[in-house]
Parts: structure tokens; sequence; C-alpha cells
């Protein structure tokens, strides 16, 4: 009886195989550039208003007037005015700067007390690593905010106080990272050929970790960002973050809900959306800057 040779199908071709790889990993890059493009547009025109908009009005931003206490939005006041009449827009502006700054510098912070607590553990090895180790165990063992509400609550309320809080309880993040980098690199042949050739292991850590770390400190950075924000933020909510006279998304929040009985909606929707507006954007800025430093991860999610 003859039989017909087995003939391939196009789904079970490599050459088609490949094809279909290659265009669904086109589509991920360019849905991946698109997030990006829109994450920065996004973060430009919230950097350009904090910057621009506090030089070009000249108005105060804790002007009472009662005349115009709780309009809604409108041309005049597109975002309304709050229970004592001040524009909740100019006053968002206000706040949304005052969240990024502290969020950027307590950021920065933690990521520092983190970056040498990692870079110690994992050079030095042995009794000093397991040490640090332990204490990043304990510090993670101990709810965030909790921790945080003590620490602020030894200072009177002021952004240092808020930094400091933030860079104390977020910095565990960064210092895993780290670690895990640093004993990656030492099993590396060019660590090995420095340690043969005579090189201190301080000039092993300036010469060859600290460069090598560089975008992995970057990258936990900038995801550091969303966290404090969001920290400062449910701090000052509570009355405990920045004085009550200053113009914070989180005061601004916590004294619209006052107003939320009396139907004035706007004084607490749009503080709250310009502090999920930002956190958005930095975070897809952070997954692009993971995929531009893990090439492999950006390969494997696109199969």
């Amino acid at each position: 009886m003859a039989t017909t040779p087995r003939q391939a199908t196009p789904d079970s071709s490599p050459r088609t195989w490949r094809r279909a790889r290659l265009i669904e990993t086109g589509r991920v890059a360019r849905r991946s550039a698109r997030r990006r493009s829109l994450a920065l547009a996004t973060l430009a025109i919230l950097v350009l208003a904090v910057v621009l908009v506090p030089l070009l009005v000249r108005l105060d931003q804790q002007l009472v007037d009662l005349r115009a206490a709780g309009l809604p939005p409108s041309l005049a006041h597109p975002f309304g005015t709050d229970e004592v009449g001040r524009d909740v827009l100019l006053r968002s502006i206000y706040g949304l700067r005052v969240s990024l700054l502290v969020g950027l510098v307590a950021a920065v912070v933690s990521a520092t007390i983190g970056g040498l607590v990692g870079l110690a553990a994992g050079a030095a090895g042995g009794p000093l690593d397991r040490l640090l180790m332990r204490v990043v165990d304990g510090v993670n063992s101990m709810p965030h905010l909790l921790l945080g509400i003590f620490i602020v609550a030894l200072f009177a309320p002021s952004a240092i106080a808020v930094i400091v809080s933030v860079g104390v309880t977020h910095w565990t993040t960064a210092a895993r990272i780290v670690r895990s980098e640093v004993l990656s690199l030492r099993g590396r042949p060019f660590i090995d050929a420095a340690v043969s050739g005579g090189s201190s292991r301080l000039r092993i850590v300036r010469r060859h970790f600290l460069p090598n770390l560089a975008p992995h400190l970057l990258l936990a950075t900038v995801l550091m960002v969303p966290h404090a924000i969001w920290h400062e933020t449910a701090l000052s909510f509570l009355g405990l973050g920045l004085p009550a006279h200053l113009a914070s998304l989180g005061n601004m929040i916590n004294d619209g809900q006052r107003s939320l009985l009396a139907g004035d909606w706007w004084s607490s929707l749009f503080p709250g959306l310009l502090i999920l507006t930002p956190t958005l954007a930095i975070h897809a800025l952070a997954q692009h800057l993971r995929d531009r430093a893990n090439p492999r991860r950006r390969s494997e999610l696109a199969l």
C-alpha cells in the first residue's frame, strides 16, 4: 500500500516559527516604545508644570476667598476650589512639586544606604554578610508604614522627617539587589584575574564592582520614587508628614474628605489623580530601564 510522504505544515517550519517570533518581538518592542514615550511625555509635562507655574502665576496658594468657597471645576478654576476658596489646581501643582522633590531625595537616600549595605555584604562575605542580611530580614519583618510613623513621630512634621522615614524603611530592596549582583560578579573571570594580579579589594570595588552596579542602583532608585511619593502622601494624610499649612497632596486629600459629604468631590479627586499619574509614568519608565538592563528577560517575555 503506497504511502504519501509526510508534509511539514507551515506552523511547524523553523523559518515560520522564527518569523512569528520576530513579529511578536517587534510588537512587544513597539508597545514598550509607546509606553516609554507616553511616560516620558507625562513626566515632562508634570515637571514643566511644577517648575513654570509658580513662576508664571503670581498667586498665593494660601489665599483664602470665602466668596469662592466650594466652586466646581470651571474655566476660572479648572480643578475647582476647596472649602475656603483656595484654587485646587494651583495647590495641587505646589503639592506635586513637594511630593516629587521629597520622593526623589528619599529614593536617593534609600538607594545609597541599601547600596552601601549590599556592597559591604557581598564584597566582604562571611560573618559580616550574614549579620547584614539578618538586619535586612529584621527590617523587612516590620511593616514599613508603621515603622515610618514611629520614626516621623520622633520629629516635628517636616520634609526632612519624611525623607529620613523613607530612607530608613525602604533601603532593604536595594541592599538585596546590590548584594546579589556583587555575588554574581565575584565569580566572573575578570575578577579572578584582578585578584591574581594583586589588585586590592578597594581597587576591585572601585574599578569593577561600582561600574557594573550603577545600572542596577539607577533602576532601584527609579523604582523607589513611587514608593516614596505614596509614603509621603500617606504620612501627610495621617497628619504626620508635612505641616498642615503647606500644600501637600496628602494634606489636600485629608482636607478634601471633609468636603465629600457636601458634594465637593473635586477637592480629593484631582489631588489623588496627581498622585497616581506620576507613579504610573515612573513605573513604566522603570520597566523600560529594567528591559534595557536585562535584554534576555525582555526576549523571554516576548515568547
